[in-house]
């Protein structure tokens, strides 16, 4: 537990880092703390918020066809930036692509930690 809870935290910081590379209106103010304390806030935003909210929307999402659950992500995304002093997103074009770098990271790096997640297990008859 605590092993996934520090991986999921280093990723965060990697894939916020990463987002705050590419994309020139989200900043840290040039503080790797700041990074390490987004990916804290965002870790546990993600961990505790966002399932209660995907279930409260989860109607929304059949309507939507998921794209209400993208704006969930957001809204985490805008959570985070609210509680860290020096992080900082500016316009909502940088919201939306900074949630699509976060959520295509996270697959990518998803793929990679743990291979065999997606992966249906073969039957032996």
């Amino acid at each position: 537990m605590i092993r996934w809870l520090l991986l999921s935290w280093a990723t965060n910081a990697v894939v916020l880092g990463v987002t705050g590379w590419l994309l020139g209106g989200v900043t840290f103010h040039g503080s790797a703390w700041t990074v390490i304390l987004a990916a804290a806030v965002f870790g546990i935003l993600n961990t505790i918020l966002k399932p209660l909210l995907k279930f409260l929307t989860f109607p929304f999402a059949i309507i939507t066809l998921g794209l209400a659950w993208f704006f969930v992500s957001l809204f985490m995304l805008w959570l985070t930036v609210i509680i860290v002093p020096k992080f900082a997103i500016d316009g909502f074009w940088n919201y939306v692509w900074a949630t699509i770098i976060i959520w295509a990271l996270n697959v990518i790096v998803d793929a990679i930690v743990s291979p065999d997640r997606g992966s249906t297990a073969a039957v032996i008859v």
